[in-house]
C-alpha cells in the first residue's frame, strides 16, 4: 500500500485542485443533463398538447359532419332515388375536391367536408325514410352498434404501436372486390348475398377504422384535421349503412 503520510504540501494541494475541478465538471454535467431533461419533458408536453388538439379538432368535425348528414337525410326524405344518385355523385366530387383544398384553404376543406356529409345524407334519405316507416327500431340499433364498432376499432388503432398500413392496403383491394360483388348482386340473385356483402364490408371497414385512427394519432398538423375527419366519417357512414342492412333484412 502507498504511504500517504509522505504527502507534502504541494502534492496535497494539487490533489485538492484536482478534486475541485472534478466537482465542477460533475456539476456542469449534472446541470447539462438537467437542462436536457427539461427540454425533453417540454417537448413531450408540447407533442401531447398538439396531439390532443388535433384529436379534438378532428373528432369535433366528425360529429358536426354526422349532424349535417342527419339534417340532409331529413330534408331529402321525400326525394326520388334518381336525385339520390345525383347527390351521391356530388358527394364523391366533394371528396375529390377535399384532397386538393386541404393544401390551399382550411375553410374550403371544411366546407367541402360538410357538403360531402349533407350530400351523402340526401343520397341515403329514401332508404332511411323506408326504415323509419317500416322498421324504426333498426335505425336506433344500427346507430348504437355503429358507436360501439367505431369506438372499439378506433381505440385499438389509436393505441397500437403496430404499423397498420399493410391492413389499409389489403382493405383497399378488398373494397374494390366488394364493389364488384355488389354490382354482381344487382343483376344476379345469390342466396344470402346481402348478408355476405354486409359482413365482408364490416370486416373491411374495421381495418379502415383502425388505420384511420392510427393516422389521427400520428398526425402532426392541425391542418390535416378536415381530411382525417372525412376518412373517419366515411368509416362511420359505411358501418352504419352496413349494420342497417343486416338488421333490416338486407334492404340496400
Amino acid at each position: 500500500m502507498s504511504d500517504l503520510r509522505g504527502c507534502g504540501p504541494r502534492s496535497c494541494g494539487a490533489a485538492r485542485c484536482h478534486d475541485g475541478a472534478a466537482d465542477r465538471l460533475r456539476n456542469q454535467y449534472d446541470s447539462g443533463m438537467s437542462s436536457l431533461e427539461q427540454v425533453s419533458q417540454q417537448s413531450v408536453a408540447v407533442s401531447r398538447d398538439r396531439s390532443r388538439a388535433i384529436f379534438g379538432q378532428t373528432m369535433g368535425l366528425v360529429a358536426l359532419t354526422c349532424l349535417v348528414a342527419a339534417v340532409g337525410a331529413y330534408l331529402g326524405r321525400d326525394i326520388s332515388r334518381g336525385f339520390g344518385i345525383v347527390a351521391f355523385i356530388g358527394a364523391i366530387g366533394c371528396i375529390i375536391g377535399l384532397n386538393f383544398a386541404i393544401r390551399r384553404s382550411e375553410q374550403l376543406a371544411v366546407g367541402l367536408l360538410f357538403g360531402m356529409g349533407a350530400l351523402l345524407g340526401i343520397a341515403v334519405a329514401p332508404t332511411l325514410a323506408y326504415y323509419a316507416e317500416v322498421q324504426p327500431q333498426a335505425l336506433g340499433q344500427a346507430a348504437a352498434l355503429t358507436g360501439l364498432f367505431i369506438g372499439g376499432c378506433g381505440t385499438y388503432g389509436y393505441a397500437t404501436r403496430r404499423d397498420l398500413s399493410k391492413i389499409a392496403r389489403v382493405a383497399f383491394f378488398a373494397l374494390l372486390g366488394l364493389i364488384g360483388f355488389g354490382i354482381v348482386l344487382m343483376f344476379v340473385s345469390i342466396p344470402g348475398g346481402d348478408v355476405i356483402y354486409a359482413v365482408l364490408g364490416l370486416v373491411i371497414f374495421a381495418g379502415y377504422t383502425m388505420y384511420d385512427f392510427q393516422r389521427l394519432r400520428r398526425a402532426d398538423s392541425i391542418q390535416a384535421a378536415p381530411l382525417l375527419a372525412a376518412s373517419i366519417f366515411l368509416d362511420v357512414f359505411n358501418v352504419f349503412m352496413l349494420l342497417l342492412s343486416l338488421l333490416g333484412g338486407g334492404r340496400s
